[in-house]
């Protein structure tokens, strides 16, 4: 049984079918990707996992508890963080301030700005935030304003962001997305090193390179449901992917 169970998720909207009887197995400590076409579902299933959706029928059990009903900001206490296809950051703060925030929320249990309050006088949240700013490779920005950043390290800090919560899964939604390749290649090169430690992670991405650089396991959908699930090296030949995904042509 895998840490994140997807198990017969259906979602309607009106007339339309979003997700039919979608079943994804995420095991512990693997890299595992979701792909698909543009109105594949994949957003929908994500907005599932973390609460802002309720399936119509299905059932959604991380480390054993169910998703189902439960607030995202609790799903986020539970040990499940996102990081947005728009990386999500405060950007008039700086880069330390950025991620003590969300430190104070994993300590006291509720995420809120008025935790910045307190920043000056919290040497363990601080020197928590600056060690984990430092392993993403932003040290050297801690006083920096996020606002200033490029795109692929604000994508670094949103990272921070989620890691200084020490989350059992991370889901990443597009992680690259409107990256230049050598941020891409950094992105992949950091992901990798999170990876490493045994960070259970899901990710949605269109990116083949990104995919086939990360993914141990890789789930494909097709209009809401999951046609192919598979290993990377299974997944470039299937011909029902080459259809689905990309009209025929080669992985």
């Amino acid at each position: 049984m895998g840490i994140l169970q997807i198990q017969a998720v259906n979602k309607h909207f009106g007339g339309l079918k979003a997700l039919n009887e979608v079943n994804i197995d995420v095991q512990e400590g693997t890299v595992h990707a979701i792909i698909g076409p543009n109105g594949a579902g994949k957003s929908t299933l994500l907005n599932c996992l973390i609460g802002r959706l309720l399936p119509d029928t299905g059932t959604v059990t991380f480390n054993g508890n169910s998703l189902l009903g439960v607030q995202p900001h609790e799903i986020n206490q539970m040990g499940v963080s996102r990081v947005f296809q728009t990386p999500e950051i405060f950007s008039d703060l700086t880069l330390l301030e950025n991620v003590m925030i969300p430190a104070f929320a994993k300590r006291d249990g509720a995420f809120t700005i008025n935790a910045f309050a307190r920043v000056t006088d919290e040497a363990e949240i601080k020197d928590k935030a600056e060690a984990m700013l430092a392993d993403v490779g932003l040290g050297a920005k801690a006083s920096d304003v996020a606002a200033q950043l490029s795109r692929g390290d604000k994508r670094r800090l949103e990272l921070a962001m989620c890691l200084v919560q020490e989350p059992k899964l991370l889901l990443l939604d597009e992680p690259t997305a409107g990256m230049a390749r050598a941020d891409t290649n950094n992105t992949i090169d950091l992901m990798k090193e999170i990876a490493a430690r045994g960070m259970t992670m899901v990710v949605i991405e269109h990116d083949m390179h990104v995919v086939f650089s990360l993914a141990e396991k890789i789930s494909v959908m097709a209009q809401g449901t999951v046609i192919v699930e598979d290993l990377p090296e299974n997944i470039k030949g299937n011909p029902k992917v080459q259809e689905a995904y990309l009209g025929g042509a080669h992985l």
